[in-house]
């Protein structure tokens, strides 16, 4: 067997513990905590008083305009000067989530605001409240809309836990750094530790596909009983 082809077999079983272990539970909850976050603001933005919809403007003027690098380093090495310390997973996550709090909040609000204004008149003349017209009509409709995007948000989520090695989270790509530090092989390394990015990015891109398939299928649906 071929030496690269040795040392890429010996390396995967770290590999892969790593993006097991830390990799995927940091993506998958940062997803659901920042998809929460996102739904919150987007509504703030869209219904609550101006004081607090300016500050979620503000939160999320704030983070789309600074790299994702940069949040993580204030979090994880900038806050322990005023006392605030954190371990690292729980410093990712948090970056993380802000993150992709502030992007989906943005998907989500030109979701609800592409609803037509009939939808809102329909439900409210049946006699449903705000709260029931959202959550029976405006917002299954905005999700459809809203999936494409968000998918995209998720996969490039997966690519970008890379960063947390620079925090020393032990994830899948600070996993091929150690190991490329006692075996001087960054290429082989690095190409390998490329190639489960591209197989996890692959696997989601075929259920980002079918899903919107099936939304698209429903909002068929929904035109036809029109």
């Amino acid at each position: 067997m071929p030496h690269w082809l040795q040392l890429m077999a010996d390396s995967l079983p770290s590999l892969l513990w790593a993006g097991v272990t830390f990799t995927v539970p940091l993506t998958l909850l940062s997803f659901a905590f920042g998809l929460t976050l996102g739904l919150i603001t987007a509504l703030t933005r869209l219904f609550a008083a101006a004081p607090f919809a300016a500050i979620a403007r503000f939160y999320v003027w704030v983070i789309r305009g600074t790299p994702l690098l940069v949040q993580l380093f204030v979090i994880f090495y900038g806050l322990p000067s005023i006392g605030i310390l954190l371990d690292a997973f729980p410093a990712a996550l948090i970056g993380f989530t802000l993150n992709i709090g502030a992007y989906s909040s943005e998907i989500i609000r030109a979701a609800i605001s592409s609803m037509p204004k009939g939808q809102w008149e329909a439900a409210y003349s049946i006699g449903m409240s705000w709260r029931q017209t959202m959550i029976r009509t405006i917002l299954p409709q905005a999700a459809r809309v809203a999936v494409p995007p968000l998918s995209n948000t998720f996969i490039s989520l997966v690519k970008d836990t890379s960063l947390a090695a620079a925090i020393t989270v032990p994830e899948l790509f600070q996993a091929a750094q150690r190991i490329v530090a006692t075996t001087y092989e960054p290429l082989i390394l690095y190409i390998e530790a490329a190639l489960i990015y591209l197989a996890l990015s692959s696997v989601l891109s075929t259920l980002q596909a079918r899903l919107e398939k099936r939304f698209a299928r429903y909002g068929g649906m929904l035109e036809t009983n029109a």
